[in-house]
């Protein structure tokens, strides 16, 4: 017969085991429950966004791409903006502060040493607690221990707090990322403007010139009985309204200054004498199609997914506050009554403490943090999805727009070159004595207005080339998962 050892034993150790299943069970029964699992929002897609699923491209904007117009004191103006402007000093101490805290809470995730030392001296009452012969009496007391505790990710709710604080971020350098690209559009931008003003009071000037010719000459018909009051009172009037007009884009001028001034960092004041020049800057080049890329190329369109994946780890930390929470702590040091006897091998104390805290019931508050964080998690992957359509769009437009404004331009050289060409022909005739010099002038009025219209038609052009370079990131590369590694 085949020794079994005893069956007493055998049972009690059966018996062990189906008590140690059935507390582990009642323990996962007992635990608060999460609810109906939540299904979130779809986010968007490329395709649905209407971007190509083109080859990536080597660059949608080159990096600095406002050095390709050409001028330096633009290049010297935006590398000012990017060191000096305060909305973009408060984008980067976000990201500082968000780094921060991931550290933090990375840091919280390990194991925590501590080590204390107290001191105390202190008068025991003889009526008290205390028995003699310490009642009564003043006493020195002295504790010094350390401490080791530590708080094992069992159920990954540490891990899911730590990359959602990474997540975050990730999002503050892509914002501060953002913020750069959309503060060197907007100098761009209002240095394309100042450089459209400075234009246009050209031709203004030349208008008021012309209008007092008209007056002068005016005039002179009028002694001569050619003309009548009626066409001096109008010829007379046009003079304040050139100047007008030309008083108007001189405020218009130094506004700009001012703004430009303000987005680079200085006194607004401090480029009163900036003189932009159209003719200075040259257009960008455009891509020839818009990939699916672009959406990794927009620094908002990637904080965006970032947000996502941090509001995903948060659902996941809200969940794993439905499982136990287990804590080891422990200790070993000296504690002595008498600071002569701290030091003795008799005040030695050592001992572990762990700790099992399990949710039973919370009156519902563990699932509606849940449902918060989920909430959150639905709000994110809109957003996204809004910033996904708002980049296809920006991009799309810019490009439409460059489109229609070289058509325009096509167009609008034909209708100069014709103004031209008539003002030459007015003014040989009036030379050869076929014609009166009103003619001229008329002629010239049309050659001014196709001035006008030229100018602006090369600054809107030159202005949507920049929120075309906007539009795709500023030569932005993603570096946000660099900082999975950087929490030390």
């Amino acid at each position: 017969m085949t020794p079994t050892g005893n069956p007493l034993a055998a049972r009690a150790r059966r018996w062990r085991l189906q008590t140690t299943a059935l507390a582990g069970a009642w323990l996962l029964a007992a635990c608060a429950s999460p609810g109906p699992a939540h299904e979130p929002l779809a986010a968007t897609t490329a395709q649905a966004a209407g971007l190509a699923s083109a080859p990536p491209q080597q660059a949608l904007a080159p990096a600095q791409w406002w050095r390709q117009l050409g001028d330096p004191t633009l290049d010297t103006l935006i590398e000012q903006a990017l060191q000096g402007n305060p909305s973009l000093a408060v984008a980067r101490a976000r990201l500082a502060q968000a780094v921060a805290l991931s550290q933090v809470r990375e840091a919280a995730n390990g194991p925590q040493a501590t080590l204390g030392a107290d001191l105390a001296r202190q008068h025991y009452t003889a009526q008290g607690l205390i028995p003699a012969p310490v009642a009564g009496h003043v006493y020195s007391t002295g504790n010094l221990q350390a401490t080791l505790a530590w708080a094992p990710d069992f159920f990954g709710q540490h891990a899911a707090e730590l990359e959602a604080a990474l997540g975050q971020a990730r999002a503050a350098q892509a914002d501060a990322a953002a913020a750069a690209n959309l503060l060197a559009a907007q100098v761009a931008r209002g240095y394309v403007g100042l450089a459209r003003l400075q234009a246009q009071r050209a031709v203004a000037e030349r208008a008021h010139a012309q209008r007092q010719e008209q007056w002068a000459l005016t005039r002179e018909r009028v002694q001569a009985g050619l003309d009548s009051q009626v066409e001096l009172a109008q010829a007379q009037a046009a003079v304040p309204d050139a100047r007008a007009q030309i008083e108007a884009l001189d405020e218009q001028i130094t506004l700009a200054r001012r703004q430009l001034a303000t987005l680079s960092g200085q006194a607004p004041s401090a480029l009163a004498a900036l003189d932009p020049a159209l003719a200075r800057l040259q257009a960008l080049p455009v891509p020839p199609q818009l990939g699916a890329d672009l959406l990794g190329r927009r620094p908002d369109v990637v904080a965006a997914r970032w947000r996502i994946e941090a509001a995903t780890q948060g659902v996941a930390a809200a969940r794993g506050e439905f499982y136990p929470n287990i804590n080891l702590v422990a200790f070993v040091g000296l504690n002595a009554l008498g600071l002569d006897r701290l030091f003795q091998a008799g005040s030695r104390q050592f001992g572990v403490a762990p700790a099992l805290r399990l949710p039973l019931f919370d009156g519902g508050r563990l699932r509606a943090q849940l449902g918060s964080r989920q909430a959150e998690l639905d709000a994110a992957i809109a957003q996204y999805n809004g910033a996904v359509l708002d980049a296809a769009r920006e991009a799309g437009d810019a490009i439409a727009s460059l489109q229609s404004l070289t058509r325009q331009q096509a167009q609008q050289d034909q209708a100069a070159a014709g103004a031209e060409q008539a003002w030459r022909l007015a003014q040989e005739r009036y030379r050869a004595g076929l014609g009166s010099y009103l003619s001229v002038l008329a002629a010239e009025s049309q050659v001014l207005a196709q001035r006008r219209q030229a100018v602006d038609l090369q600054a809107r052009r030159l202005d949507t080339h920049v929120a075309l370079m906007k539009a795709l990131g500023g030569g932005w590369q993603d570096d946000t998962a660099a900082l999975a590694a950087a929490p030390q």
